[in-house]
């Protein structure tokens, strides 16, 4: 589906970001992976050059020089970017937020999680723009509705979601599709950082639910990197603003629905009021 494409993907060196790097290599994709560590990526990129052209690169993305040089080393390469992956995220402290001893390391999950989607998006939709199109993939996380002693995690995931709607009414006339994904309940360094933490930190409820995730083995991340696939492919083309489960909902129906999906509040977060349940109060 994405023979000629070229995809940046931020945290692309393990987890749900390595899971989507293979299968965009899988598609035809030449992909640029993204994150911290220089000998994480290096084992990735071995791990997946025979699927076709892997690139890599060291960067910090909340750090806006971090994410210059990512943008000029895309020009280098390609000099235009087809998709953006913001995979790229932390957990940050787990614990109710007046036990949060360091404040510093509750604003680096903003840091990195939400404010660095934005400056990916800023630096390379204006790349997109020399092909008159592009797809931006964000992550949105946590699941819905209150998600206590996770306090960092979903405020920079719930920001997400709302850039997300909003950046692509501002680059729908760009032919820019922006979607985010909620990929589930996958086994990741995140969930060993739950367990490692205990129900006193993480709540009793959390904590058991992730260990029987652990035990069960969690959603497979293969999901999430085929929704992704989809979301950057021309199937897809129009669908913008939404956010899509990988593991709920019948993406592969989306074609056939588009102008009601793309008119309508579903698959977005909204207020619900008494009357949409019937309630006369």
């Amino acid at each position: 589906m994405l023979k000629g494409k070229t995809a940046v993907i931020t945290g692309g060196s393990r987890g749900i970001g390595k899971a989507i790097a293979r299968q965009l290599l899988n598609e035809g994709a030449a992909v640029l992976l993204v994150a911290r560590s220089r000998a994480e990526l290096e084992a990735t990129s071995k791990e997946l050059a025979l699927l076709g052209c892997v690139e890599i690169m060291d960067a910090d993305v909340s750090h806006e020089l971090d994410v210059i040089r990512i943008a000029d080393k895309i020009s280098g390469l390609w000099n235009t970017a087809d998709i953006l992956v913001n995979a790229a995220a932390i957990q940050g402290p787990i614990g109710p937020v007046t036990d949060v001893v360091n404040a510093a390391e509750w604003r680096l999950v903003i840091e990195i999680n939400l404010f660095g989607t934005f400056l990916m998006i800023r630096a390379l939709a204006p790349l997109m723009r020399i092909n008159g199109r592009g797809k931006i993939i964000n992550f949105a996380g946590g699941g819905e509705g209150a998600y206590p002693n996770f306090s960092a995690y979903v405020a920079s995931k719930g920001g997400i979601v709302r850039l997300t709607e909003t950046v692509a009414a501002e680059l729908k006339a760009d032919r820019i599709d922006v979607n985010a994904i909620a990929p589930g309940g996958v086994n990741t360094r995140m969930l060993d950082d739950v367990l490692e933490a205990g129900p006193a930190k993480a709540g009793r409820e959390a904590y058991e639910r992730s260990l029987k995730q652990k035990e069960a083995g969690g959603v497979p991340p293969e999901k999430a990197a085929r929704l992704a696939a989809f979301l950057a492919s021309e199937a897809s083309d129009g669908l913008t603003g939404k956010v899509i489960s990988a593991v709920w909902d019948d993406y592969g129906k989306f074609p056939q629905h588009l102008s009601e999906i793309v008119g309508s509040d579903v698959y977005s977060w909204r207020r619900i009021k008494p009357q949409d349940r019937g309630c006369e109060w």
